[in-house]
């Protein structure tokens, strides 16, 4: 049985306007979230600290593989959303096909963009489609030395 955290962006979109209609701040991360640790916990804590409702965007298997390789996902899409999904910090979960989340954040809307200190914010997907509306985009410290690829590095040398 699905999470009922996951949501399709279209009904997602429905209950987030009613909640900004309501005076909730929406915000919005994505990412491959393909091994999830410490660095993700600590960062999506944070970025719920910085909004009402903390919605998790999560590339699709496709996607990453465009974006990261052939051996990856370690992890199916599935599993990655319904982990994240089990976290207190994450209130919604949501999947996406493109290689950028630009068409997710424009029909979600939110009003907070969060991403990691390895970005710039000039450099943020979406970014200036959120502050023209009205939104702020918040760069969170980035955790150092966790990383997926990494973790993935440690993995292989312990073989």
């Amino acid at each position: 049985m699905k999470d009922p955290k996951i949501k399709r962006a279209v009904g997602l979109a429905r209950i987030l306007k009613k909640a900004k209609s309501a005076g909730r701040i929406i915000g919005f991360t994505n990412g491959c979230f393909d091994i999830l640790h410490v660095g993700h916990v600590k960062y999506l804590k944070e970025a719920r600290g910085g909004c009402d409702i903390l919605v998790v965007g999560v590339n699709s298997d496709s996607s990453v593989r465009r974006l990261k390789g052939k051996t990856r996902p370690i992890n199916h899409q599935d599993a990655r959303a319904e982990v994240l999904a089990s976290l207190e910090c994450v209130d919604y979960v949501t999947l996406f096909t493109q290689d950028t989340p630009l068409k997710l954040i424009r029909t979600l809307g939110p009003d907070v963009l969060f991403k990691g200190g390895d970005w710039k914010e000039k450099d943020v997907v979406g970014g200036k489609y959120v502050k023209m509306n009205g939104g702020r985009v918040m760069i969170i410290p980035y955790v150092k030395g966790y990383s997926t690829t990494a973790t993935i590095k440690r993995m292989k040398k312990k073989d």
